[in-house]
C-alpha cells in the first residue's frame, strides 16, 4: 500500500478528539511510509491531516477545484497540487492516485465521497479497502443505517457492503494493510472504471 485518500471535513467540528484524530492520523501514515491523497485544502480537518503528514516526513498530493481554491485555501506546501475543473474529475484523480480511503469526520462532502466509493465496491468496480475511523462514535448512525438498509432488504445478499470500522488513528494502517493483503487482484472493473471516465 502506497497511497490513501483521506475524506473528512473542511471544518473542525464540534469535538476536539476529531482534530487529534486527523493529526494521529497523519503522522501514522508518514511513518509508515504512506502518501497521503486529499482534496487539497488547508482548512479544518483536511488540512490538520496534511500538514500532520508533512511534518513527519510524509508525501502529500492535494486535489482541488480551481472554485475552491479560495474558499478552502489550497495548502501550498505540499510536494504535489493538482487544480482540476470540477468536482468530478477531482473525484476520480483521488480515485485513480489512492490505494485506500479512509473517512475522518465530516460533513455531506465527506458522506458523498464515501458513500460513492462504498458504491462503486458493491457494484464490483474496485477492491480498494474502504475505513471508517469512527472517532467518538461519529460513524454510528451511519453504520446503524446500514444495519436498517440490510434489514429492510434494500442491501441484498450478493451486494453486501465492504468496509472496516476503526476507533482509533492507530488501528487505521494496520487494519488497510491487512485488507489489501487478502484483497484479490486489480480486478477488470477498476480498468472500466478508467474508460468511463
Amino acid at each position: 500500500m502506497r497511497t490513501v485518500c483521506v475524506y473528512c471535513g473542511s471544518g473542525f467540528g464540534a469535538d476536539p478528539v476529531f482534530t487529534e484524530a486527523a493529526r494521529s492520523l497523519g503522522r501514522s501514515l508518514a511513518e509508515a511510509g504512506i502518501a497521503l491523497v486529499y482534496g487539497g485544502g488547508n482548512v479544518g480537518l483536511m488540512g490538520t491531516v496534511a500538514r500532520a503528514v508533512l511534518d513527519h516526513g510524509g508525501h502529500v498530493t492535494g486535489i482541488i477545484p480551481d472554485f475552491l481554491k479560495s474558499r478552502e485555501r489550497m495548502l501550498d506546501d505540499v510536494q504535489e497540487t493538482i487544480v482540476v475543473g470540477d468536482m468530478h474529475t477531482r473525484k476520480k484523480l483521488m480515485f485513480d492516485r489512492s490505494d485506500a480511503f479512509v473517512a475522518l469526520p465530516g460533513g455531506i462532502g465527506t458522506l458523498e465521497e464515501l458513500v460513492e466509493q462504498m458504491t462503486w465496491a458493491q457494484l464490483g468496480r474496485h477492491a480498494k479497502p474502504i475505513l471508517l475511523l469512527s472517532v467518538a462514535d461519529f460513524w454510528a448512525p451511519l453504520l446503524t443505517l446500514l444495519d436498517h438498509m440490510r434489514r429492510n432488504g434494500f442491501i441484498r445478499e450478493g451486494l453486501d457492503l465492504s468496509y472496516l470500522v476503526a476507533k482509533t488513528p492507530g488501528q487505521v494502517v494496520p487494519m488497510l494493510r491487512e485488507a489489501a493483503r487478502a484483497a484479490p487482484p486489480r480486478p477488470e472493473a477498476e480498468a472500466l472504471i478508467e474508460e468511463r471516465f
